[in-house]
Formats: C-alpha cells, structure tokens, sequence
C-alpha cells in the first residue's frame, strides 16, 4: 500500500506529508521552549538581585558554539541543495560535515557543565542555574536527536536515494527544518543566558 503525499504537494496546503507534519512538531516545540523562556522571564523579573550571565558563563565558548551552530545550519543546506542536485556524494559529505559539527557543539557543552558542576554552579545553588541547565541540557538533547536522525540519513537511510530519490530528498529537507529550528533557538539562548 502506497502512503500519499510522501513526494507529492498536499492541494490543500501545498506542503508533502513529512513537511506538514514537521511544521505541526516544530510549532509543539515552539511552545515548548516558549513556556521556558516565559518561566525565565518570570524568575528573573521577580527576584530582588539575578546574576549576569557572562558573570559565570564562558561567553567566549558560547561565541565559538554559535558560530558552529551557524556554521552546521549552512552544511545543511548544502547537503539538501545537493540533492535537489542529484549529487548524492556531495550531500553526504555535507551531512558528515554537519553531524561533526553538531558533536562539537555538545562536546564543547560538556565541558561547560563539567566546570559549572565542579564550581558547585548547579541548580540547586540559584535558579540561575537552575534556568541555564533546563534550557541548555534540553537543547542539547535536541541537538543529539538531531544527530542520531542525520546519522541514519548518512547511514541505512541513504538506500532509499537508490529507490526512491524525491522522498529521501524530502527526508533530509524535513531534518533540515528541524536542524534550522535547533539553531533558532540557540540564537535566543545565547543573548538572554550568556550576554544579559
């Protein structure tokens, strides 16, 4: 049984199934990350004294993780474009090239919170904190997820290019749009966490 609309545009929206449905999950996520902010906003309008964060952050490695976050939304872009241009080997080296950014990112996180933790900065010691790993631990696990689907497009999911080209295209433009949100996000974390 043939699922439609997995390559063909929906007539009533113009979108395919996978798009549709990552514009539904991303809005759910949106939210998400909305009632945090709203909760951030909160915590720090209410208290009578709030720490600035490039007191206690490394502004310098949270500079360097948004320049490869930027960096890694660029490479993903260019993995789908080359499909849309047939070439399969371009695209994959543009994924790699996005995957091994990614994983510079967390591994540039970890330490971060390894310092933070051996500093005694954890959440139990101010809501500071206690706000910076909630919204920077889950961002970072929406990063790994992220990895984890971009990896199985480099790896096992690459077979259905030989099938069928248009719905893997639509796979990796789909990731894409969760990758770009990924980064979205981490542009608000960036000021509001590290520089305010």
């Amino acid at each position: 049984m043939e699922i439609p609309y997995t390559v063909e545009i929906r007539p009533e929206t113009g979108l395919y199934n996978g798009k549709l449905g990552m514009w539904f999950f991303l809005a759910s996520e949106a939210m998400l990350f909305g009632g945090l902010f709203s909760g951030y906003v909160l915590l720090r309008t209410g208290a009578l004294e709030w720490p600035h964060g490039w007191q206690h952050l490394s502004v310098p490695l949270a500079t360097l993780n948004t320049v490869v976050l930027i960096s890694s939304s660029v490479s993903m872009v260019m993995s789908w474009a080359q499909l849309k241009l047939r070439n399969l080997a371009r695209s994959r080296m543009y994924l790699a090239v996005t995957i091994g950014l990614a994983l510079m990112f967390l591994v540039v996180k970890f330490f971060g919170y390894r310092e933070h933790i051996a500093l005694g900065e954890v959440p139990s010691r101010h809501n500071f904190f206690a706000i910076y790993f909630a919204l920077t631990g889950l961002h970072a696990l929406h990063v790994a997820a992220g990895v984890v689907v971009m990896a199985y497009l480099l790896g096992p999911g690459v077979r259905m290019w030989q099938t069928q080209p248009e719905r893997y295209t639509n796979r990796v433009e789909t990731t894409a749009l969760y990758w770009h949100f990924v980064d979205f996000v981490w542009i608000f974390l960036f000021p509001a966490l590290y520089l305010l």
